[in-house]
């Protein structure tokens, strides 16, 4: 049986790329739909993309939404027995052209569109404009949410919003981790890298991710600064001016990594006491790569997180980001077993991902 693989958009790193990664090996005959492909060359001509491709509203995906939406209704023309799509935005909304109009179609869901469903977890859902959309927004979205055959959730909690945004059941398959390629060595790091890794202080708080408001990166700085200790941020994005400038604040604590390279990452969470994740997520990729180094985290006991790290074993979970909660957890992390993070990382690897996608369409 032939099927045609759908993704929200095609970007050269992030968790959503690795599920994108996955389903292309898993089903390697199977074209692949997307608005724009940012990582050209990685999926040998099986990509088609939308008109949008070739302007510059793929740099801009806010104001692209309102041309993606019929582009999503009418997909490039294929004869595909199935379509699998995986979405966090509007993506789920996809039919192809021809034969495959009426082939089943299977959602794999990051999360419903956060922006228009919880814009208390995401703030681009509080602007006046997404306000006034979101009504309509969310009524064409549930209704398009009743054409699958099937839905699957990262995690219980994104299964949840899904019942509760979408009144659908959904089966929970939690996204790939690369467990296997923690903790890493120093030999994977080029010279100059080395050099940047060994310039580091000794026993920092982590915190890494997209500097954007709602991963809240801004957290591990303060936890450092609750729990006196120095402060590692490796990322790159909009929120970039106000982390350093609340770097500033605390001067010399503060040391930033612009845009690691995966070797850099893995080095950087071996030598971490703690890795900080903040935020609220869909499920959290980073916290078991950290976990699977033998890193506690430093989680938020809502969202994804939740489900990987145990509290008291592989870290610790906190409910508020005052400074006597933040040392408090930084504390309980820094003394757990760096084998039981490893062990719980396990659980989680990612080698059987491809299978359990194809076991669930079949079944």
């Amino acid at each position: 049986m032939s099927g045609v693989i759908v993704h929200e958009w095609l970007e050269s790193v992030g968790g959503g790329e690795r599920v994108a990664d996955a389903l292309a090996a898993e089903f390697p005959d199977a074209s692949i739909f997307c608005p724009w492909d940012d990582v050209d060359g990685r999926y040998s001509g099986r990509v088609k993309q939308s008109w949008l491709a070739g302007t510059p509203l793929r740099r801009h995906k806010a104001a692209a939404t309102p041309f993606l939406l019929p582009w999503w209704r009418s997909l490039p023309a294929s004869d595909a027995d199935w379509v699998l799509v995986a979405t966090h935005l509007f993506a789920h909304h996809a039919r192809p052209r021809g034969a495959a109009r009426d082939a089943p179609k299977y959602v794999y869901t990051y999360s419903p569109a956060r922006s228009i469903w919880e814009p208390d977890v995401d703030e681009r859902g509080k602007g006046l404009v997404a306000r006034a959309a979101s009504g309509p927004l969310r009524a064409l979205d549930r209704r398009r949410a009743t054409e699958p055959a099937k839905i699957a959730a990262v995690s219980h909690f994104i299964a949840e919003r899904i019942e509760r945004c979408w009144h659908r059941e959904s089966t929970v398959i939690n996204p790939p981790v690369d467990v296997a390629a923690y903790p890493g060595s120093d030999d994977e790091l080029t010279d100059e890298e080395l050099r940047q890794i060994e310039a580091l202080p000794d026993g920092f708080v982590f915190g890494a991710s997209r500097f954007v408001p709602y991963k809240r990166v801004d957290v591990a700085i303060r936890a450092g600064a609750a729990a006196d200790l120095p402060v590692v941020i490796a990322g790159d994005g909009p929120e970039r001016a106000r982390l350093r400038a609340l770097a500033d604040e605390h001067p010399g604590r503060v040391t930033f990594v612009h845009r690691p390279s995966d070797a850099v990452m893995r080095a950087l969470y071996r030598r971490a006491s703690v890795y900080v994740f903040a935020a609220v997520e869909d499920f959290g990729i980073m916290p078991v790569e950290a976990m699977a180094a033998g890193t506690p985290v430093v989680g938020n006991a809502v969202g994804g997180a939740s489900e990987t790290v145990v509290d008291g074993e592989t870290g610790a979970l906190f409910r508020s980001t005052d400074a006597a909660e933040l040392l408090r957890v930084v504390e309980v992390a820094s003394a757990v077993d760096p084998a039981a993070c490893r062990a719980r990382a396990r659980q989680f690897d990612g080698a059987r991902f491809g299978a359990r996608i194809r076991e669930w369409i079949e079944a």
